[in-house]
């Protein structure tokens, strides 16, 4: 649903096709938990989650906040949560505000990158055996697994500004070194690639903090999106068929 999300909210004309959708997924992750007995404070939080994660996908920060909105005022007003006491719907807003910190909103909050997405990457893309790798904006670390199959002998490094899913990363990803920071303060010198999945709005200031801190001969990886101001140096394939925009550092770039 993520993806069709992002591929709705990049153009206009789809708008609102994107929130109604974005609402009735929400609705019905609420139903289905209600019918399976989850108890009403409990379902009306993860469906407003739902709701948070399909937010991120909106091209403006006005959908955003009515993407988000759209599923808890429309359950206030249908009457469904009457019996609920008022601090009842501090829930989803902490839930919300805890997993996804109001700073990354202008990112992408939980862009899963597809299991064999990145398959046969290493066979065609020239970087040392033991490299160091980092996948900013690691989220649950689908991209950190994927380089792991491929480069097996690298040493992997995820930043992920969510607590909770970088506690989560780092229970999944054994392998790798899972911190908390940001992504746009922490240094990516040193790395030989760093990979993101991010949002078109975003790629521009990827690009920029990637030609100010990595190295020449480095790589940057962008799943999907890639650089108006810059023709990619290659483009990888994926086993989906979406691509890999990789574009290699040069001297004074």
């Amino acid at each position: 649903m993520t993806r069709v999300l992002v591929a709705l909210g990049r153009s206009g004309v789809f708008w609102p096709f994107a929130a109604l959708l974005a609402w009735a997924a929400c609705w019905a992750s609420f139903a289905a938990l209600r019918s399976s007995g989850a108890p009403l404070v409990l379902a009306m939080t993860l469906a407003t989650l739902l709701g948070g994660a399909a937010a991120a996908c909106a091209s403006t920060p006005w959908r955003r906040l009515i993407i988000a909105a759209g599923f808890p005022l429309s359950l206030l007003l249908s009457g469904t949560a009457g019996t609920l006491p008022a601090w009842a719907w501090l829930a989803p807003l902490a839930a919300l505000a805890i997993l996804y910190p109001v700073g990354t909103w202008r990112d992408a909050p939980l862009f899963p990158t597809p299991k064999g997405a990145l398959r046969g990457l290493a066979a065609q893309l020239s970087l040392p055996a033991e490299g160091r790798f980092l996948d900013a904006g690691c989220g649950l670390g689908d991209a950190l697994v994927e380089l792991r199959r491929e480069f097996p002998r690298a040493t992997l490094s995820g930043i992920e500004w969510s607590a909770p899913l970088r506690l989560a990363c780092a229970l999944r990803c054994r392998f790798a070194t899972v911190r908390r920071a940001d992504m746009w303060s922490a240094d990516w010198s040193g790395f030989d690639l760093v990979y993101v999945f991010q949002r078109p709005e975003s790629m521009e200031r990827v690009i920029a903090k990637a030609s100010r801190e990595l190295r020449p001969g480095a790589w940057l990886a962008s799943l999907e999106f890639e650089v108006d101001s810059r023709r990619p140096t290659w483009v990888f394939v994926c086993t989906d068929g979406r691509p890999l925009w990789l574009y290699r550092m040069t001297a004074g770039r």
